[in-house]
């Protein structure tokens, strides 16, 4: 078998065509499993275990307040939150399993194209939960039952209302590269983020790598986590955004925060937020539990409301307040596309930003 972390640079023999509206992109090989139930055996086989590891990259405070509500549902088992990068936590995963350590039960990563490797590896498990057969979009979900899209969300510009008035704010990205804001835009770095090489990938594609050349003229500060850009924002140390989380700046503007949303005339990136249960899992009937959860109505409902983000579950709403997403005009996500490109996308971002 071979393992994940060591290179992406595959050749997608094969591969699917992208679904209506690009969320995965994998060859077909075996017809889903039926929908499993949350069953009583499964939850004492669960409290049995104990625990369930989860690898993820969402925001930690946003992870936190998911296992939190898990916890609260099935105090027995203890949910072990391991936060980092999706860029870090792919080699993290592909370094154990390489070493044949099996820590992770259930992964969560910004960047879908790794669940293209991990599933053509063999190392996900077929499991599909009663919600993601009856509630979620054919294309938000692994024909074969390996994963599904536990979020959604897009990568935009932002401003702090205190430097900038709204009628003065970007609305474009060919606007952030007005002298005007030499030195005073942050930005993210997809050797990091996964949801910064989905957006670099659909930003190069769509507008140029000369866009990018032109950006690194502005004298940006570069940050690791697409989490970090809407920080500096709110702190003042940088009056605009080029790219970060629009769940991180819709939490802080509903605190009170002075940052505001822009939804580039472009089209913003498009993020794919994929779980999945390891075959490895230390704790597999945990696994199992925690992926049910995380893909019910209750979980989506919570990450919508408390986190920030979008659902593809169609039992959900959207928070009153908050442009919904039919009403933003979006670049396509193309995670087969992201899973071929990204040892070159991270090569030439490198080099194009020094960094």
């Amino acid at each position: 078998m071979k393992h994940p972390g060591i290179s992406r640079r595959y050749v997608l023999a094969g591969t699917g065509a992208v679904l209506a509206g690009a969320a995965f992109s994998t060859r077909v090989m075996a017809a889903a499993p039926p929908p499993e139930a949350v069953t009583p055996a499964l939850i004492e086989a669960a409290k049995k275990e104990g625990k369930v590891n989860y690898y993820t990259s969402t925001d930690l405070p946003v992870a936190e307040k998911l296992a939190k509500a898990f916890e609260a549902k099935y105090p027995d088992i203890a949910v072990r939150v391991e936060r980092t990068g999706a860029e870090r936590l792919f080699q993290r995963i592909g370094q154990e399993y390489s070493s044949n350590i099996h820590a992770v039960d259930v992964v969560n990563s910004s960047d879908a194209a790794h669940f293209i490797v991990w599933k053509r590896d063999g190392i996900l498990a077929p499991y599909v939960t009663e919600d993601v057969a009856k509630y979620y979009p054919a294309e938000h979900k692994d024909p074969d039952g390996q994963f599904a899209s536990f979020r959604v969300w897009l990568s935009i510009i932002a401003h702090n209302t205190n430097l900038v008035k709204a009628e003065d704010a970007p609305k474009s990205f060919a606007d952030l590269l007005d002298p005007k804001w030499k030195g005073k835009i942050v930005k993210a770095h997809p050797g990091y983020s996964g949801t910064i090489m989905t957006a670099t990938y659909q930003m190069q594609r769509d507008l140029g790598w000369s866009f990018f050349e032109q950006l690194a003229r502005q004298n940006i500060m570069q940050v690791q986590s697409s989490a970090d850009p809407p920080k500096k924002l709110d702190l003042g140390e940088r009056a605009v955004m080029a790219d970060g989380n629009e769940y991180n700046i819709f939490q802080m503007k509903e605190a009170g925060r002075p940052v505001a949303p822009v939804y580039a005339a472009e089209g913003s990136p498009l993020i794919i937020g994929p779980n999945g249960v390891f075959k490895g899992a230390p704790n597999p009937n945990a696994a199992r539990l925690f992926q049910s959860f995380s893909l019910s109505r209750e979980a989506q409902q919570l990450i919508v409301d408390v986190g920030g983000l979008r659902s593809v579950h169609s039992q959900t709403v959207e928070k009153a307040g908050r442009t919904p997403l039919k009403d933003i005009k979006t670049m396509k996500d193309d995670a087969a596309a992201v899973e071929k490109e990204s040892e070159a996308i991270k090569a030439r971002y490198t080099k194009i930003f020094r960094v």
